[in-house]
């Protein structure tokens, strides 16, 4: 969620509001990176309003029975449209305050952390909304017309997201001298948590990227060129809305079913390599993952071995020695008795 920076101006440089900025250089000078300090800003703005509208305006006012108060306050806050908060959004905004009275208390304005033992809320473990089959990728990916220069752009654009998985604001950062067609990587710089990692790109998106910056390229950079590998229509380098726009645009276009755009392919190309056999250490580092929990909610959308292991263990199994065209048959007398039925196919429930 997006929320405008609070004035945290204070007459009293020592309140809640007023150290606020005291905290945020501190985060800075620790190499933060500049999307964590500007959402920190935000939600610690969002605590020190809340205490303010209480008559806390001390550090000393928190107390733990505050921080319980808010914690609540936090799982009943609505946004403008009604909608509530996401759980993710209550932990980072919990764990913001969290982090700011432990420096208080490091910097000596406090004596002890009231919010040392403020449990977080449990983090859902929710499931990508959409994972392309392997024809749909095709069908999506062949939606550009090549014979066009944007369309070879675009297509160099889609076959780069499936081909490696990078995030959508890796992909608009890449600059020229990142991809390294003779080793066949991409060098993505100071990507989410500001590391730097090698991706492997496939045959496919280096035939495409190749023809790109030959043929395509060379027509849409206007100076000054800042080198940057993507360039929009009027020779500038993508926003993250105008990638976002662009992907989404073909996966509409396309006609599988599925809503999504830049991240559906980080997650096609995560669920498909692990069905092809990848570890997911391998694929941890591929995705720059920090952490190997992130990266093994794939192997709960990747259905394939879990399918074909309750085919060849369920006892309900047909026989083996029942050849294709028997079993179809059988499947097919199976249907149609249940939908004889009440006219319909049996619900079976859960």
């Amino acid at each position: 969620m997006t929320v405008a920076s609070p004035d945290l101006s204070s007459p009293d440089p020592l309140s809640l509001a007023g150290l606020v900025d005291d905290h945020l250089h501190h985060l800075r000078v620790r190499n933060y990176s500049g999307s964590t300090i500007t959402n920190r800003r935000c939600h610690l703005g969002f605590f020190c309003r809340w205490c303010e509208e209480r008559g806390l305006v001390s550090p000393e006012d928190v107390s733990r029975p505050v921080l319980e108060q808010f914690r609540v306050a936090v799982y009943h806050h609505r946004q403008g449209d009604g909608r509530p908060l996401s759980w993710s959004t209550q932990i980072h905004r919990l764990t913001a305050v969290k982090m700011y009275l432990r420096w208080m208390v490091r910097q000596g304005y406090l004596l002890y952390n009231p919010a040392a033992e403020l449990e977080l809320p449990r983090q859902p473990q929710y499931l990508p909304q959409a994972v392309l089959t392997r024809s749909e990728v095709e069908q999506v990916i062949n939606q550009p017309d090549v014979e066009t220069h944007l369309g070879v752009r675009d297509r160099a654009i889609l076959e780069t997201f499936y081909s490696t998985g990078i995030r959508r604001m890796e992909l608009c950062r890449l600059r020229v001298e990142h991809l390294d067609l003779g080793r066949e990587v991409l060098v993505i710089r100071q990507g989410k948590g500001k590391k730097d990692r090698f991706v492997p790109v496939g045959e496919r998106a280096l035939a495409w990227l190749d023809r790109y910056l030959l043929h395509v390229r060379p027509h849409l950079a206007v100076p000054p060129d800042e080198g940057r590998l993507f360039l929009n229509d009027h020779g500038q380098p993508f926003t993250g809305k105008r990638m976002t726009q662009l992907c989404g645009d073909y996966v509409k276009a396309a006609g599988v079913g599925k809503v999504g755009s830049c991240h559906i392919f980080r997650h096609t190309m995560a669920t498909h390599m692990l069905e092809g056999g990848a570890d997911t250490r391998f694929i941890q580092q591929m995705l720059g993952h920090a952490h190997l929990s992130t990266t093994q909610v794939y192997t709960r959308i990747s259905i394939r071995k879990l399918q074909e292991v309750h085919r060849r263990t369920h006892p309900a199994r047909l026989h083996r020695d029942i050849d294709t065209g028997e079993a179809d048959e059988l499947l097919a007398t199976l249907a149609a008795e249940g939908e004889d039925d009440e006219g319909r196919t049996d619900d079976l429930g859960d």
